[in-house]
């Protein structure tokens, strides 16, 4: 979590909404990170969790990220979880809940949904009062 939000402070720093990701591989290793990318690539699904799954699945050379684990600082939206399904990661790992828009337990839970061909298992709330603050502190500057 401390790498997601290293990320995720500096997407802040360049004018992006501070999110961070990291995806472990089966063995803990770190196989990918990125941020949140929206802006500089002028792209609305260039979320940090979407690019770094792309960015694992390239290094793993697959598509499915069987045994791998997610780690970002905020719960992932319903584009974001839905991609984490998709790619049957096995674990998802965030620290702020997002009220609004989370797809992790909060507004929905597409991680978890039985009706899925693949669940994941969550662990929230990990370093959650660093990562809320992040956040906070991001979007007080610009309100």
């Amino acid at each position: 979590m401390r790498r997601a939000l290293a990320l995720a402070a500096a997407a802040g720093d360049a004018g992006e909404i501070p999110v961070g990701a990291v995806m472990l591989g089966s063995d803990g290793v770190v196989l990918a990170e990125a941020a949140n990318a929206r802006e500089a690539e002028h792209d609305p699904t260039a979320h940090a969790e979407i690019r770094v799954l792309r960015a694992a699945g390239a290094a793993l050379g697959d598509s499915h990220l069987d045994g791998c684990t997610l780690v970002v600082n905020l719960e992932p939206c319903t584009m974001c979880a839905g991609a984490v399904v998709l790619a049957r990661v096995a674990r998802v790992v965030f620290g702020a809940w997002e009220p609004r828009t989370g797809a992790c337990g909060s507004v929905r839970d597409v991680l978890r949904d039985s009706r899925a061909n693949h669940q994941v298992e969550v662990l929230a709330g990990v370093c959650a009062g660093e990562c809320e603050e992040l956040l906070r502190g991001f979007f007080e500057l610009r309100r």
